[in-house]
């Protein structure tokens, strides 16, 4: 049971020197971009939802076993979006990104639509061989959809294009269009469809097996069941589980070197604070894995 208190406003409403930028060990940038969406709106809410519901969480992880936010979590200013479109917001993204790196600290964005993704990981494979894990109901491998390059449809085909490799994981939409690319490209192993996943008990290894060391972790909320998580724009049925996720990200943050990862797509639904708190307790769990693993 949580209690009301009057708590700063960052994620996990951190008090004293463990929300300081000189004493954290991770950067927390809320992106509230919504640009290219074509169905459910209203990401552009997902990063205040998911700060709001992370201050009524407890600071204890009872699996963990420690207060994560010891290892010091500071919030940065939310980044205004662009007006000019998707391909300036990448390239702002990818300079803040670049430049939040080089200080060595876990870089952890809130979205936002998926967009920003692309962004990310272009400013950090200019330093550093990057793979990238993607958890999503959606392959993304559109070359352009409604005429941007920069759509969130496309976000795993620019990916592709800046770093080492990519694993996609949970997906179960795809288009003609982009199984062709799959096909031609020989990507059938970097693809671990639901449909494939259920039943087969060695899925979490495999995934990890192709993955390099550095490894950038992207969540799209709604490669978790919908189930669970139906505040998102485009929902898809089936999906993975709270603690599937949970264990794959655990055994990856364990075999590799997670440099960042963000969370997106959260598309808060008034009155609904369920898929909130499952944001923001995700990613609460997912630095404590990466930062105190072993």
């Amino acid at each position: 049971m949580t209690y009301e208190r009057a708590l700063p406003y960052n994620f996990m409403g951190i008090e004293g020197p463990f929300s300081r930028f000189d004493n954290a060990s991770v950067l927390i940038l809320p992106v509230p971009y919504e640009g290219t969406t074509c169905y459910g709106a209203g990401t552009r809410r997902g990063p205040k939802a998911i700060i709001d519901a992370s201050r009524s969480l407890e600071l204890y992880d009872e699996e963990i076993g420690e207060e994560i936010y010891r290892c010091g979590i500071h919030t940065l200013p939310e980044m205004e979006p662009l007006v000019e479109g998707p391909a300036f917001m990448v390239e702002r993204i990818s300079s803040i990104v670049e430049d939040l790196y080089q200080t060595g600290k876990l870089i952890v964005l809130l979205g936002g639509e998926h967009t920003i993704s692309i962004g990310a990981v272009r400013g950090i494979s200019r330093y550093t061989d990057l793979s990238v894990l993607q958890i999503d109901a959606h392959a993304d491998l559109r070359d352009s959809y409604q005429g941007s390059p920069y759509s969130h449809a496309c976000v795993m085909r620019r990916v592709r294009e800046v770093c080492q490799g990519a694993v996609q994981v949970g997906i179960r939409s795809i288009s003609a269009e982009e199984m062709e690319f799959v096909v031609d490209k020989k990507l059938e192993d970097e693809i671990f469809f639901m449909k494939d996943i259920i039943g087969d008990e060695e899925w979490k290894e495999n995934v990890i097996r192709k993955l390099g060391q550095n490894v950038y972790i992207t969540i799209d909320l709604d490669g978790l069941d919908p189930a669970i998580m139906p505040a998102v724009g485009t929902p898809e049925p089936g999906g993975l589980g709270w603690y599937e996720v949970l264990s794959l990200l655990k055994e990856v943050a364990e075999a590799r070197k997670v440099v960042g990862f963000d969370v997106v797509e959260l598309a808060p639904v008034p009155g609904l604070i369920a898929p909130n708190v499952l944001a923001a307790r995700l990613i609460y769990k997912l630095i404590g894995y990466i930062l105190l693993r072993g």
